[in-house]
């Protein structure tokens, strides 16, 4: 069923159109709210509006939507290359590449064009989201965003809460995430957040199990599924995240916190310095070839 949009936010910009963004932009469409996706090139961009279509096409399919509720969530869906378009939304999320100097400078620009009302949220799996609004004038309209892989099917967004975030664009992204028929958590600013400051360590000790020898892969991954119920092992949910992801958020958690019990597994520094970075390379703890 389609929801209605949250009062005040009735236009969206997602500005990254790859798997993370082209999914939420799909979430947000099909919830009822016109939504701007914006990348760098024109293939970019065509590349994430087909897979807003194909995943349309598999909610058909599974019977959450109609052929009339999938026309209309693809028609309210703009796409562009021009950031500002994006600024002229009520709620901007930016969904590109983790790294901090790409995000400071896209939230900069996007602070420089857009309306003073306008919410400028982060979808970061590990960055402070304090930092990212000192690199604006609003930080009281910085949020994160933090919407789980594949954003149209998990029910989790962690919304995630700057130093000087206030309390009128926490609950009013909270209310939006409710309206997407998501679980919004409250959590506030800290390396990792909560999902992958408990996710993301679990997955590098299985790699230091790996390479201490002290159980085979999928012997691994076998202990995590039928021991503690895990739908997937954690060496498979490294390659489905990207090795390269994993150690990122790692060594954010290793620079922030300042633990080493953080400290990255050296076997996942090696993958990822080969290339082998899981399902999106063809290769990373599993062969996908």
């Amino acid at each position: 069923m389609e929801g209605s949009a949250t009062p005040g936010i009735e236009r969206v910009a997602v500005i990254g159109a790859g798997t993370m963004g082209s999914g939420i932009a799909q979430t947000f469409a099909v919830a009822g709210l016109a939504v701007t996706l914006v990348d760098v090139s024109d293939d970019l961009v065509a590349r994430g509006i087909d897979g807003i279509r194909r995943g349309l096409a598999r909610m058909v399919e599974r019977g959450r939507l109609d052929a009339e509720a999938r026309d209309a969530a693809l028609g309210r869906i703009a796409a562009t290359t021009e950031v500002g378009e994006a600024a002229r939304a009520d709620l901007v999320v930016e969904a590109i590449v983790e790294r901090l100097d790409a995000k400071v400078d896209l939230l900069a620009e996007l602070d420089r064009r857009a309306p003073a009302h306008t919410i400028l949220a982060s979808n970061t799996s590990s960055i402070s989201i304090t930092r990212l609004g000192a690199a604006t004038g609003r930080p009281d309209r910085v949020i994160g965003m933090h919407f789980m892989n594949p954003a149209p099917v998990m029910a989790l967004v962690e919304v995630i809460r700057g130093l000087a975030t206030s309390d009128a664009t926490t609950d009013a992204v909270v209310a939006l995430v409710e309206r997407l028929g998501k679980t919004p958590v409250r959590v506030d600013d800290s390396a990792g957040f909560a999902l992958n400051r408990l996710l993301i360590p679990m997955i590098n000790e299985a790699a230091f199990l790996l390479m201490e020898g002290v159980a085979a892969r999928d012997d691994i991954d076998t202990v995590m599924r039928l021991g503690a119920n895990h739908p997937m092992g954690p060496l498979a949910l490294a390659d489905l995240i990207g090795l390269d992801t994993c150690l990122a958020i790692m060594e954010v958690l290793h620079r922030e916190l300042g633990d080493d019990k953080y400290r990255p597994c050296p076997l996942l520094r090696r993958m990822v310095a080969a290339g082998h970075v899981g399902r999106k390379s063809g290769r990373g703890f599993y062969s996908y070839s």
